[in-house]
């Protein structure tokens, strides 16, 4: 399975950390980014923000603007929020962090997890939401874009045929699957349980999901990163690093879609030393983000056959 998502380090050394020089916690709200020092922030959520700015950018005021507010839900106090940031030095333009290099970062939605500056930042957003954030850090000016992407798959409910696994969905979107009697399937089952209008998961792109893996034989559940604080799971689809069934179910898949995958064993953990080797799993997951990494070039983007 994929590594545990890496922490977002460096802007926790900028801005998140509660010693941060600017005012910023007291001054949002009916602060926001001076008038004589705009910032441009364009393109689409998923894509590295481009700032348009004077430079050196002078912070007269620290503060926050929000620039898109978001349909989703409120961001609730010690749940999971699930951020893009991307930070740059207001004196040069150089970038001081950023997660399109790699995959948004996970965190619990509170001050000591985001530190007061973000935190309060974000507070009454909704998943969604593009936040501008300007503050002053040890004499650097910093100029932040944060975007709060879902934590759940999100779409419209497809009908799963009665002799394949069932899934119920809790309140929070945690899936929970009942398994049918009978033997398995013996090759590879996606079937989308709930499908997303996001863009397609292409070979190389570097994959967000929350998942939970469960035995056909019992239902019992193996594995799952829906425990709370537990990040999902981001790692480069189509290349080997996943489990045969991920690398082959999860292509072509749109993010926001929750997919089952029912997994015979030689594409979940057969001819491994698990103690799964032997088993058909059944995996729920839920595609949060696809992207290519920062460093990576997108190969030109071609229209699937048959859409």
């Amino acid at each position: 399975m994929p590594a545990r998502l890496r922490p977002l380090a460096a802007l926790c050394a900028v801005l998140m950390v509660a010693g941060c020089t600017g005012p910023l916690a007291d001054q949002l709200g009916a602060s926001a980014v001076p008038t004589q020092a705009p910032v441009a922030v364009t393109g689409p959520q998923g894509t590295v923000p481009e700032l348009e700015y004077s430079r050196p950018f002078d912070v007269v005021r620290p503060g926050s603007r929000t620039l898109r507010p978001g349909t989703g839900e409120v961001l609730a106090e010690g749940e999971d929020v699930l951020l893009d940031m991307y930070a740059e030095d207001g004196r040069d333009g150089s970038v001081i962090t950023s997660t399109y290099q790699d995959a948004p970062s996970w965190h619990t939605f509170s001050a000591e997890s985001l530190g007061p500056n973000v935190y309060e930042s974000l507070r009454g957003k909704r998943v969604g939401a593009r936040v501008l954030v300007t503050d002053m850090d040890d004499g650097v000016p910093v100029v932040l874009v944060i975007d709060v992407l879902p934590t759940r798959a999100d779409g419209e409910d497809v009908t799963i045929p009665e002799d394949l696994p069932q899934v119920l969905r809790s309140q929070d979107g945690e899936p929970a699957v009942v398994v049918p009697d009978g033997d398995p399937p013996t090759e590879l089952v996606v079937q989308p349980v709930v499908r997303g209008d996001g863009p397609q998961v292409a070979v190389g792109q570097v994959v967000t999901a929350r998942y939970v893996a469960v035995r056909w034989s019992d239902g019992s559940v193996v594995d799952s990163s829906w425990v709370h604080g537990v990040a999902p799971q981001s790692e480069t689809i189509g290349i080997g690093r996943l489990v045969e069934a991920w690398d082959q179910g999860l292509l072509e898949q749109s993010v926001g879609t929750q997919v089952m995958l029912v997994a015979p064993p030689g594409l979940a953990h057969g001819g491994t030393s698990s103690e799964l080797a032997d088993d058909t799993i059944v995996y729920v997951v839920d595609i949060l983000d696809a992207r290519y990494q920062a460093a990576e070039e997108a190969p030109p983007d071609e229209s699937i056959e048959g859409e």
